[in-house]
């Protein structure tokens, strides 16, 4: 018997096939790909120059959205550059090694996603059913540790899932029927045992989806509590209505995640392969996208910032043009 050490069978590259059965509508498909990445980008950086000067949003609801849009940023710019040149330019080849940084990229960015909408949770609960401690018990270097505490939480639970994935033989060819590098997508190569692989991924799931979940919705339960309890009507209303913008992202985000995380354990012989890779994109891109929307639309203070600037950038081109017109 032949003995094979792990660099005899570690491909220098794999191709990403993009999306199997729809190869012919890849240039159609890419449009909405691109124009919702676009907007993503936008709409991120426009949040994040927002928070950065304007004095009104530094608060801690805007920082923690600031968290979101930086993860956002990361988490859309994995996958999507990479999609766009399978679809426009064929050039479906990625390294072994980068192939592995970007699992790394996509599954703990996703987890961060899952963090910082669990921590604008609590920042809810506590504006609502505290408001008069709000400022004391959310300060800045709280709201920097448990930022940091949720970003090094994913990192240490994804480091060992690419590492398991690195050290796996591989020698059932280098197509991966994808468009990026999806862990289980990658572990499916191998002639070896994945169910280590299989269990911890179920394991770091349950570590940061279950856990977040869980505490989102003792905090909306608290909430409800708090907001029925009130005796005004418009109260109520005005507290609700603070809750909108990170229910809809909450929705944006768990919603094509739990299609995928049922579709990778149970329905992988009932769906078409197509029909999920499309919803895995749309997991890493529609949160990024529509989260900015959402929050510019249903924010005030946001809204307010927005039209102020556009105000003002109105008057100083109307300003020039009259200075012109003297001359």
């Amino acid at each position: 018997m032949i003995l094979l050490n792990q660099t005899d069978v570690t491909p220098a590259c794999f191709i990403l096939n993009g999306i199997p059965g729809l190869e012919d509508m890849h240039m159609w498909i890419s449009f909405p790909f691109c124009s919702m990445y676009v907007v993503a980008i936008v709409g991120n950086c426009g949040l994040l120059y927002l928070i950065r000067y304007e004095d009104s949003l530094h608060r801690p609801m805007y920082y923690f959205l600031a968290m979101l849009s930086l993860t956002d940023l990361v988490m859309c710019s994995s996958t999507t550059p990479k999609d766009l040149c399978i679809f426009w330019f064929q050039l479906k080849e990625i390294s072994f090694e980068e192939c592995l940084v970007q699992m790394f990229f996509i599954h703990t960015f996703t987890g961060m996603e899952s963090g910082v909408l669990m921590l604008m949770a609590l920042d809810r609960y506590v504006a609502i059913c505290y408001p008069l401690r709000y400022s004391t018990i959310l300060t800045n270097p709280v709201i920097a540790k448990v930022g940091v505490a949720t970003f090094l939480r994913a990192v240490f639970l994804i480091i060992p899932l690419v590492f398991f994935t690195k050290r796996l033989p591989y020698c059932r060819g280098n197509v991966i029927h994808h468009t990026y590098c999806d862990q289980l997508s990658v572990a499916k190569l191998s002639c070896g045992n994945i169910k280590i692989n299989v269990i911890y991924g179920l394991m770091a799931a349950f570590l940061i989806g279950g856990f977040d979940i869980l505490c989102i919705t003792i905090s909306y339960t608290m909430i409800l509590r708090a907001v029925v309890s009130l005796s005004s009507a418009e109260a109520r209303r005005k507290a609700f209505s603070i809750c909108t913008a990170h229910i809809c992202a909450i929705v944006f985000s768990y919603s094509p995640a739990f299609f995928c995380f049922f579709f990778n354990r149970f329905g992988s012989h009932t769906i078409p392969s197509s029909c999920h890779i499309i919803v895995a994109n749309i997991y890493l891109l529609l949160p990024p996208t529509m989260n900015p929307i959402v929050y510019g639309v249903k924010t005030k203070q946001i809204r307010d910032c927005v039209l102020r600037i556009l105000s003002d950038s109105k008057n100083t081109k109307s300003y020039v043009t009259y200075l012109s017109g003297k001359r």
